[in-house]
């Protein structure tokens, strides 16, 4: 397809890893530009090995960023750290309470389609917990969550036996292969 039109191929976000993942793209050159997201393509060192791996490969890096104002400031230090980062995609910046979800960093964060990499401690940002507790989705502020406990398969199926490939390579109709 990629030698089919002039308008760049770009990955989706929804991919996990570089290895059984980004690597399929990348090795094939089937796209332009990747779109890891930190949140579910392995963290911010995996999105840096995925973008690394792509520069080895020239292709280029944009990133999916689609969180509050401190994973985004986490994104933006990774980003900076990239060889060929093309742009950070970010949702919900359209908030009005957005950016007053932290303290720290100069607003209004982003200024003319750019983020200043803070130069401060840590990340840069200190939550506002005021306007976090003002704007919960749902009641309680780090309360107990035990239904996490319990560990789950992709949000409806409890973990337990399932069928599987177990770590040898046999089949597995109704087992357990870990602990």
């Amino acid at each position: 397809m990629r030698d089919n039109t002039e308008t760049p191929i770009l990955s989706g976000e929804d991919i996990f890893g570089l290895q059984g993942g980004f690597d399929a793209l990348i090795d094939g050159q089937a796209v332009d530009i990747i779109h890891p997201d930190p949140g579910t393509s392995g963290g911010a060192i995996e999105t840096k090995r995925i973008a690394d791996y792509a520069f080895q490969n020239k292709i280029r890096t944009a990133i999916h960023m689609a969180g509050g104002p401190v994973n985004s400031m986490a994104t933006v230090h990774m980003a900076a750290t990239l060889q060929d980062f093309l742009a950070m995609e970010n949702h919900a910046v359209d908030m009005p309470w957005w950016e007053e979800l932290v303290n720290g960093p100069e607003k209004p964060i982003i200024q003319q389609g750019y983020v200043k990499v803070p130069d401060t401690p840590g990340l840069g940002v200190e939550l506002n917990e005021e306007v976090v507790k003002k704007h919960l989705r749902e009641p309680g502020y780090f309360e107990p969550t035990p239904e996490f406990n319990k560990i789950k398969l992709m949000n409806y199926h409890t973990a337990g036996p399932w069928p599987h490939f177990d770590d040898d390579g046999k089949w597995c109709d109704n087992c357990v292969s870990y602990q």
